[in-house]
């Protein structure tokens, strides 16, 4: 996955504009209240223009996730200390099925759509984050620790208020940032109200090219872009 591979053209400082269908990318988060990239996720480009970028996380992918540093996994640390004990990164596989992942330009969320096995459809998940950074290799943001679960029903709910809250104690986020992602995520909530893009735009029915391979993790997954844009 060199920079710069199956893009359409790039823009003026290096930094990726279009990807064509079927490219492979990076999606990547940094840690929180940090540089480093800790999680990092090769992806195949569904659609990528003005107005959504749409990529396909598919099953068996390695990934690269944060762990503690003795091997627990991240969610079975209790919550009192799931933000202060040393970390460190691992490489793993996305086992289950897979995920596509949504994001509209300069939006601060995600949307997620997730399915069971035999594509029944379950759920859109909206992932609070920074709006996402591009580069020639793919996109970086932040995770915000809220998010929210969209039902078929057009239900929903909050989720990870319980992690939200304890990452404001542990000074992962000040008061600014905390209502920037506060008021993030009730314009979300406007959106699903009205029920606009995209979740109106049928998702949920698409499905990925069979003949798209399971795209590799490349060694320097964790290397600093030269050039970003939003």
């Amino acid at each position: 996955m060199a920079e710069g591979e199956a893009v359409t053209h790039v823009e003026a400082g290096g930094s990726a504009a279009y990807w064509n269908p079927g490219s492979q990318i990076l999606w990547r988060y940094r840690e929180n209240a940090g540089d480093r990239i800790h999680i990092a996720r090769p992806v195949t480009v569904v659609r990528d223009d003005s107005e959504i970028l749409a990529v396909w996380l598919a099953p068996g992918t390695e990934c690269v996730k944060p762990v503690l540093t003795d091997g627990t996994p991240v969610h079975a640390e209790p919550l009192e200390s799931r933000y202060t004990r040393p970390r460190t990164v691992q490489r793993d596989r996305w086992f289950g099925t897979g995920v596509l992942k949504l994001a509209r330009p300069g939006e601060p969320w995600s949307v997620w759509l997730f399915w069971e096995p035999g594509w029944q459809f379950k759920n859109w998940y909206v992932n609070l984050e920074e709006p996402l950074a591009r580069w020639a290799g793919g996109v970086d943001s932040e995770d915000h620790f809220l998010d929210i679960s969209v039902h078929p029903d057009r239900t929903w709910g909050w989720r990870d208020e319980d992690e939200f809250a304890q990452a404001q104690r542990d000074g992962l986020m000040d008061e600014r940032l905390a209502a920037r992602v506060g008021e993030a995520g009730r314009a979300a909530v406007e959106v699903i109200r009205r029920w606009g893009p995209p979740f109106s735009d049928g998702w949920q029915h698409w499905r990925p090219d069979p003949a798209w391979s399971v795209p590799a993790l490349p060694d320097d997954w964790d290397r600093t872009p030269a050039h970003v844009s939003t």
